[in-house]
């Protein structure tokens, strides 16, 4: 186990008809004008936005709002906010929304408080040393942002989907209502359940030796998911299926699972041009990537795919071939997405083959890259041309 450090300070706030209580928790860490950043519709039309509100009202805080806030998070959106914040001298900045509203927010947080273009931190030109305090309202268990360090944006001038980390942007709160997700359509359920699952085998793919408390971590919250999902997806208002998956949203990605190994992350930095490009669904572009990438990279560690294939999967262990045994769990993992209802090749995802040269070329070599990616292998064009090929 490598050294490291670890500080979650975020305060959860876990149940039914938390949301009525964001009024409290703002007043709590310091908030007395605060930005309600949120999506559009949804929040809207289900009286979230009236309700938060309400509490706010109620505790004698002001507010100045900002809707507009799509999947795949725009910097146009954000340099709005940003410009919002400095005029109206906000303190406080309230995320209402999923995972694409809360990494938003943290932008427009950071950014605030910086004297130059935020994109500078997606950038890593500079790092992010401070930021106003933001608080989440989570509408759907998926990117975990509720609990991280961590926000992606996409910058529309060239449209690169890039990310950064900092303990300055982990919120102060989270309120975690799984009834709030009920009303979620299937096919966004099964992606968020995705890109859950991503965040634990991107952890698990290390190069980091005797880790068996995180594997053993992953590993669970992975059976979680496996058993969770069907039964969400048989029935939506199953609030304690909705619980389990939105708890393990949260554990799979504020970094428990994640001290003190390596990590990989290539399949996220393989999908983001995806999402960047078709503007499809995180999840949905994930669940196409990972069995690429794991197939490709597989025998770099094939004992590590047979482990999880054997103590997640239910695969037989095979001593003789473990790349046997290694095949069939990456197989299990994919047939197990499909049955939840994702894509599981590039036609179904709506990418094209023609386009993987630009893909490949932003990935690799846009925004300042310099011809690969890393983490549990380092991946050159070629490899990652092989891999988009894989999905076709």
């Amino acid at each position: 186990m490598d050294n490291f450090t670890f500080y979650s300070p975020t305060y959860f706030v876990f149940g039914k008809d938390t949301e009525n209580t964001a009024g409290e928790y703002v007043k709590k860490f310091g908030g007395s004008k605060v930005l309600i950043h949120y999506g559009g519709g949804s929040v809207v039309r289900s009286g979230l936005l009236d309700r938060v509100k309400k509490s706010l009202e109620k505790e004698g805080i002001s507010y100045k709002e900002l809707g507009g806030v799509k999947p795949n998070p725009r910097s146009g959106l954000v340099y709005e906010g940003i410009k919002l914040c400095k005029e109206e001298k906000i303190d406080f900045v309230l995320a209402v929304g999923g995972g694409s509203t809360i990494d938003s927010s943290k932008a427009i947080a950071a950014g605030t408080l910086y004297d130059g273009d935020f994109w500078d931190f997606y950038q890593g030109k500079e790092r992010i040393k401070e930021a106003l305090p933001v608080g989440t309202i989570l509408t759907i268990a998926a990117a975990g942002s509720e609990g991280s360090p961590d926000s992606v944006i996409t910058k529309e001038e060239g449209m690169f989907k890039r990310g950064v980390g900092s303990d300055a942007l982990r919120p102060k709160f989270s309120i975690l209502n799984p009834a709030l997700t009920q009303t979620l359509p299937a096919y966004q359920t099964a992606a968020g359940v995705t890109d859950i699952m991503a965040h634990l085998y991107e952890r698990y793919l290390t190069n980091t030796k005797d880790v068996e408390v995180t594997d053993r971590m992953i590993e669970a919250l992975l059976l979680t998911m496996k058993h969770e999902a069907p039964r969400v997806i048989e029935d939506p208002n199953n609030y304690e299926a909705r619980a389990n998956i939105m708890w393990a949203g949260m554990m799979a990605h504020n970094n428990s699972c994640g001290v003190g190994r390596s990590q990989d992350w290539n399949s996220h930095n393989i999908e983001h041009e995806l999402s960047a490009v078709y503007d499809c669904a995180h999840g949905a572009g994930l669940a196409v990537t990972m069995p690429a990438v794991f197939s490709y990279v597989m025998n770099h560690d094939v004992m590590r795919f047979a482990k999880v294939a054997t103590r997640v999967w239910g695969c037989q262990m095979d001593f003789d071939h473990p790349e046997v045994t290694a095949k069939e769990g990456i197989e299990a993992f994919r047939n197990f997405l499909i049955s939840i209802g994702m894509p599981k090749n590039f036609e179904e995802l709506g990418a094209k083959e023609e386009d993987i040269p630009k893909l490949v070329e932003v990935l690799c070599r846009g925004d300042g890259r310099n011809g690969t990616i890393s983490g549990f292998v380092t991946l050159n064009e070629d490899d990652c041309t092989k891999i988009y090929k894989m999905m076709v």
